[in-house]
């Protein structure tokens, strides 16, 4: 008994710390090398067809540059002259303000504040809710905006005064003896808000449904515990672990939706001042009228109001880059 005392109470030998071989800079500089190598076709494809088409566009903009006229033949550097020229055109500001309704109603309130909700009814759910409502919401994600485009068309289509049948709506307020309305025509500001609701709340929903799921369960346990209500967890303890994915929620589909073009131009055919975007006021100046360093000039100024958005929302959540 007395040996075996003293045989656990004998301190153990302490292994040899084993040091890690730090590979030779030679060896590693031949690493890095390799590694830019595979990576060179990737870097090739980007600066091609992404950094090219910038570099060009932010020249083409200080042009006079046009598809007709003296533009298209001897395009003469011209400075600021498009910059001051949009600034003071009453079309550009409207268009400007129609793109930030749009932006603030289908985005900020819609989509970012529809995926919150869906992503938190989604919680504790058991599999097969989550399966159904999530694929009814994919879906209306994966479609192409132009298919999208049409299915709205064709489910608002008709009108009293309309040559087009009816379309689903309209035949379902026929059926409950309710007044038929062109729906686009008459509120086409609130149509293609709720379209581009519908279209693009999967994105915000499935990136608060994973930050969610980061968030440990005993924190919103104890709370409860302390007699926190919903609405006091949600605003003590959800929102403040998400703020990063709020962020880049917010960041990310406020560039989505100031790029929009598609959905919009199918459903209103950019034939309405109402529901004219910046992007569809740049396609009908670089397209339709044939400026195209007018439009250049316009695009940068979108990517300009994206840039401004985007810091605004890291300074107000307070989120480290």
């Amino acid at each position: 008994m007395q040996e075996k005392t003293q045989s656990v109470l004998q301190p153990k030998k302490a292994e040899p710390i084993q040091l890690v071989k730090v590979a030779p800079l030679s060896q590693r500089r031949k690493r890095v090398r390799i590694s830019l190598l595979f990576m060179a076709p990737a870097f090739l494809v980007i600066a091609i067809f992404m950094l090219g088409p910038a570099v060009w566009a932010f020249y083409v903009s200080f042009t006079n540059m046009a598809l007709t006229g003296a533009g298209a033949s001897t395009p003469q550097w011209v400075g600021f002259q498009n910059f001051i020229q949009i600034l003071r055109d009453g079309e550009f500001l409207n268009a400007f303000r129609v793109s930030l309704t749009y932006l603030v109603g289908s985005a900020l309130i819609g989509q970012a504040g529809l995926g919150l909700l869906l992503a938190l009814l989604m919680q504790k759910r058991n599999r097969i809710f989550k399966s159904v409502l999530g694929a009814i919401i994919i879906s209306a994600w994966v479609i192409p905006d132009v298919v999208a485009g049409f299915l709205w068309n064709s489910f608002l289509a008709g009108g009293p005064q309309s040559v087009l049948s009816p379309g689903l709506l309209n035949s379902v307020m026929s059926a409950l003896t309710l007044p038929q309305h062109a729906w686009i025509q008459e509120y086409p500001m609130t149509v293609i808000i709720i379209a581009n609701i519908w279209r693009g709340t999967a994105f915000s929903m499935l990136l608060y449904a994973s930050a969610l799921e980061g968030i440990p369960e005993e924190l919103l346990e104890a709370a409860a515990i302390d007699g926190a209500n919903l609405w006091a967890r949600l605003r003590k303890i959800i929102l403040p672990l998400i703020k990063g994915s709020i962020a880049t929620d917010l960041l990310l589909i406020t560039l989505a939706t100031l790029s929009d073009f598609t959905l919009v131009f199918v459903l209103t055919a950019g034939s309405n001042l109402n529901t004219e975007l910046l992007t569809i006021y740049q396609y009908r100046q670089a397209f339709q009228f044939y400026q195209i360093g007018y439009g250049s000039a316009i695009a940068l100024l979108i990517i300009a109001v994206g840039a401004i958005l985007s810091l605004i929302y890291i300074r107000i959540l307070r989120v480290e880059i």
